[in-house]
């Protein structure tokens, strides 16, 4: 069959690091593996410089607020070739260039929902009902504009569905490199970088610093565990660090909790490692990738009870309320006692592999090229 040359339109891109980053990177060495052209579209980042041939990076200006990402200018500095089907990644202003870009080519257009953006009203200067409105709005009439949206989990097609879209909805998670997640090894010498003592106990979280994240729930569960050899570990950064440093100050606990940051890609598969169980707080995801990368590291996941949470777990980690004492008790049982045992876990995470997502993902972009030179739109 025909290689296929895929224009990926993304708000967010190098030198960000979240889980939608890692998908794109997924999705992109999967049609890659196949003999397929993968060319990304996004907004230029001052001071960073990435020269590859893949990448076009899109004049942008600075937002009025604190955080990593740009506005984008509706401006292409360079042709993109004849593309075969244009994917977006956000309903922004990237996301309608994308738009544009494949009506003007006649070619379909696909859209992963990737983020509830109502969950994120708290970074507008406006009031959080309007904002929350609007938000709903914009996912709605940029999704029933795709010929196709892609959502990681059932429930967010409910959600969907919900807000309104009525177009052709496929449910296919965002994949990892499962094998090199599994592969990554325990190693005290990390174990120490990170505060934490050889006969410790290490609860890790992971994810961006924001405050859709919840991860005060996460510190506050911490404060209330009663294993004084147990450390939290936080890996990530984000506009909300300051705030959360200062919660963790008053939690009681500040003297075992470890803020390191953030880890490359690469260096992840250890940090998993490593750790005795993860505590996953945000309810806000869409899927979270995070819980999939623990899950191959063979890592006991204790995550709050959401609709997708409990999807991707599917049954191999453990879902709580979203109380601290109840989250502190659970982590309790699973230190002392241990958590599933791994071949489960590993069955789980083998249904997020990036290569079987992305032939998933191949055969619906297929589809829709075929319906388009069928002159009909498939819905």
């Amino acid at each position: 069959m025909n290689a296929l040359r895929v224009g990926l339109f993304t708000e967010c891109y190098h030198p960000i690091r979240n889980g939608i980053v890692a998908s794109l990177d997924a999705l992109a060495a999967a049609l890659r593996a196949r003999g397929h052209t993968a060319l990304f579209v996004t907004p230029e980042m001052p001071a960073y410089r990435d020269e590859r041939d893949d990448l076009v990076r899109v004049p942008s200006l600075p937002l009025p607020m604190r955080t990593a990402y740009r506005l984008t200018v509706p401006y292409l500095p360079r042709p993109l070739g004849d593309l075969s089907l244009v994917h977006t990644h956000s309903p922004f202003v990237t996301g309608w260039l994308g738009a544009r870009t494949a009506r003007r080519a006649r070619v379909p257009l696909v859209f992963t929902y990737h983020t509830q953006l109502e969950e994120y009203a708290h970074y507008v200067p406006f009031e959080n009902n309007a904002t929350r409105s609007a938000a709903s709005q914009l996912t709605r009439g940029y999704a029933n504009a795709a010929d196709a949206v892609i959502v990681p989990t059932v429930s967010m097609e409910r959600r969907l569905r919900d807000l309104g879209v009525r177009g052709r909805i496929e449910v296919i998670p965002s994949g990892i490199d499962v094998a090199c997640f599994a592969a990554g090894r325990r190693s005290e010498t990390l174990r120490a970088r990170l505060g934490v003592g050889a006969a410790e106990k290490m609860v890790l979280s992971v994810g961006r610093l924001g405050r859709e994240k919840n991860i005060e729930l996460a510190i506050e569960a911490f404060s209330h565990l009663d294993d004084p050899s147990a450390r939290l570990v936080i890996v990530g950064d984000g506009p909300h660090r300051e705030t959360l440093e200062r919660f963790a100050a008053r939690s009681g606990a500040a003297a075992r909790i470890t803020f390191a940051r953030e880890f490359s890609r690469a260096e992840l598969p250890d940090v998993y490692a490593c750790a005795d169980a993860l505590l996953f707080t945000s309810s806000s995801e869409t899927q979270g990738l995070v819980l999939v990368e623990a899950l191959a590291a063979g890592v006991a996941v204790i995550a709050v009870d959401t609709p997708q949470t409990r999807e991707v777990l599917g049954g191999a980690g453990y879902v709580v309320e979203s109380d601290a004492h109840a989250i502190a008790a659970t982590l309790e049982r699973v230190l002392r006692f241990g958590a599933f045992e791994g071949r489960r876990r590993a069955a789980v995470a083998g249904r997020y592999d990036a290569t079987l997502l992305g032939d998933r993902t191949i055969a619906l972009y297929r589809s829709l090229i075929e319906s388009s030179a069928r002159g009909r739109r498939v819905v």
